[in-house]
């Protein structure tokens, strides 16, 4: 019984040496994990880390993370199936939420305020979302349809783009389609600047929370927080359903997996970029509207600023695979909040969300899932 043991216990040993000879910095990654991990819990316990605060950094890292793996899926599926980094995809989200919630207004402030005012979601005036009394418990009928306004007039656009810009030089290559994204991107900005002007505005009226007694105070959750949950689990389990169980999840799946098969074998492949389009040009639309309700302000460059941790998310996942956009939306989110127990200011938890980035690089160029596309 002995030999066995033995024997299993120095395999275990030399393996444990050789990791730590070729992959060094893996090492170091996880025994830094560790210890802040360690650092914590230990804090928590012996309350020099109050458990309400530590409570609401990882609630808020949920809701944001929820929002980066939602557009993120979108992102992820033009990789797959055009082989392009599309950077306007932080304008769509931009755009398809001043469309939503221009709507929203027009529906909640009727007869308080000029039409046109409300469309431009009050550029002018003293007109707000607060005065309007905005919100998911006040105007639930005006929010619901911005939501799905926002997703319908994002997918017009993404695939009017497609039509002027991308469709014609398909055939170019990534990098090509890659560098004339960036200018729609900045062409995209400026149009809403010109429509919207560069003023931040409030959106909503917060609703009441509801308190969940932690250890030393109480977490508040409110129908805004449950809505943007229930709406993007919802929304991504449909496009898992979608992709694993429809004949156009199969053919996105092929085309993603090898595109010139997929063309021979009959596929239409022209279909599925249009499917794609309106895929991810839906939920960045539906993404953005959700996180303006959540946050309570829109501005012209919210959607470009989601953008780089979008692609921090994507990267840590796996570029390409909609489930490691997920995942990794869901890590940037929580590691940003949390690294707020350490960093001195909220201006830091960037430095956090792309510190992990780099350091998945590093350890995992490919990314956490990688190889897995869109399944």
């Amino acid at each position: 019984m002995g030999g066995p043991v033995i024997a299993a216990i120095g395999e275990s040993y030399s393996r444990g040496r050789s990791v730590v000879a070729e992959r060094p910095l893996t090492v170091v990654v996880g025994i830094a994990g560790l210890l802040l991990l360690f650092d914590l819990g230990s804090g928590m316990a012996t309350g020099r880390y109050s458990v309400s605060r530590i409570g609401r950094f990882v609630w808020d890292g949920l809701m944001y993370g929820l929002i980066i793996g939602l557009a993120g899926i979108g992102l992820s599926l033009t990789y797959g199936i055009l082989q392009f980094a599309n950077f306007a995809h932080g304008d769509y989200i931009t755009s398809g939420a001043f469309m939503g919630w221009g709507v929203t207004y027009v529906i909640a402030g009727l007869s308080s305020a000029n039409v046109g005012h409300l469309l431009l979601v009050a550029p002018q005036g003293n007109i707000s979302g607060g005065l309007l009394e905005i919100g998911v418990t006040s105007t639930p009928l005006a929010v619901l349809v911005g939501l799905v306004v926002a997703g319908l007039a994002t997918i017009l656009l993404v695939l009017l783009l497609d039509r002027i810009v991308y469709r014609p030089m398909r055939d170019a290559g990534g990098i090509p389609l890659l560098i004339a994204s960036i200018g729609v991107a900045f062409a995209l900005r400026y149009v809403v600047v010109l429509v919207y002007s560069t003023r931040t505005r409030g959106t909503t009226l917060r609703p009441p929370g509801t308190a969940i007694n932690l250890v030393d105070g109480p977490l508040l959750i409110d129908a805004h927080d449950v809505t943007l949950l229930v709406a993007t689990v919802a929304l991504m389990i449909g496009v898992h359903l979608l992709l694993q169980r429809t004949k156009l999840g199969k053919a996105m799946r092929a085309m993603s997996d090898n595109r010139d098969l997929a063309l021979v074998t009959g596929i239409p492949t022209e279909r599925v970029i249009r499917w794609t389009w309106i895929i991810g040009g839906g939920l960045s639309g539906m993404a953005g509207y959700l996180m303006v309700l959540w946050t309570g302000t829109i501005d012209y460059q919210f959607g470009w600023l989601l953008l780089l941790l979008i692609f921090a998310a994507v990267i840590l996942g796996g570029i390409g695979s909609v489930y490691g956009s997920i995942f990794g939306g869901l890590v940037i989110g929580i590691a940003m909040r949390l690294s707020l127990v350490w960093l001195p200011t909220g201006d830091f938890d960037l430095v956090a969300a792309f510190g992990i980035m780099i350091l998945a690089l590093l350890v995992k160029p490919q990314g956490l899932f990688a190889g897995r596309t869109t399944a």
